[in-house]
């Protein structure tokens, strides 16, 4: 899994279309099996979707520091590779299950 999503995220037209499709697909869950319209799932999902990117970004961070190639001009703290395509890719394939499951709990919850 971690092969394809670098493998993905090496072209950028690639990468908007994993998102596009898999994002697709949890909203098209969410209206089909939950009843909700298109943008009350649309708009669910971008809330998941952010909250899930702040979440993801810090993972597998080198700062330029630990990796020593400090850049002249630059934070010694800033990544040296910060591959957000990559992470994009995670946060889009974490979101959409999420996505799942609150729809599922909504009716739970009474609201």
């Amino acid at each position: 899994m971690v092969r394809l999503v670098k493998r993905i995220a090496s072209s950028t037209l690639a990468t908007l279309a994993a998102i596009v499709l898999i994002s697709g697909i949890g909203i098209t869950i969410a209206v089909m099996a939950f009843g909700l319209r298109v943008t009350g799932a649309s708009a669910l999902y971008f809330v998941i979707w952010w909250i899930a990117l702040f979440a993801v970004l810090p993972f597998g961070v080198r700062s330029q520091h630990e990796s020593g190639e400090i850049i002249s001009g630059t934070e010694p703290g800033a990544p040296s590779v910060p591959a957000l395509r990559e992470k994009a890719l995670w946060t889009t394939l974490v979101s959409s299950p999420i996505l799942v499951f609150v729809c599922a709990a909504l009716p739970l919850s009474g609201l």
